[in-house]
């Protein structure tokens, strides 16, 4: 199986394509994602992301993510637990290095990737 992170963008109108490819997708689904890292200057910053099962023909997993443009305790972010929890879920909140500490988005996507199964929120490789 295939996973990817697929961005949408920072966080700030693309939150609501997330939110509606959550709710268009329900049946696919699995966890919401709120992951926590620090700017340089310690200042706080929040990615959200969405994971869905692989579409029934095919082995791709995606999650969609919006990538650290969301201050802690905002409206956006609040647009996005609301949603998790109206697809019966709880948001899934984590800390994690900020994506500016590699050297390419490719190895902070696979940082997440192997968090995110050594947690068991998504299959392991096959």
């Amino acid at each position: 199986m295939i996973q990817r992170f697929i961005e949408l963008g920072e966080g700030y109108g693309d939150i609501y394509e997330l939110r509606q490819l959550m709710e268009s997708n329900k049946e696919r689904f699995m966890h919401g994602f709120v992951f926590v890292s620090k700017t340089k200057d310690g200042q706080p910053v929040i990615s959200v992301a969405a994971a869905f099962r692989p579409a029934l023909e095919g082995n791709f997993m995606p999650i969609y993510l919006c990538r650290e443009g969301i201050p802690d305790g905002s409206k956006r972010l609040a647009v996005f637990e609301e949603t998790v929890k109206q697809l019966g879920h709880e948001p899934i909140r984590m800390d994690v290095k900020h994506s500016s500490q590699y050297a390419d988005t490719k190895l902070y996507f696979g940082h997440l990737i192997a968090i995110l199964r050594l947690n068991h929120y998504i299959p392991p490789m096959q």
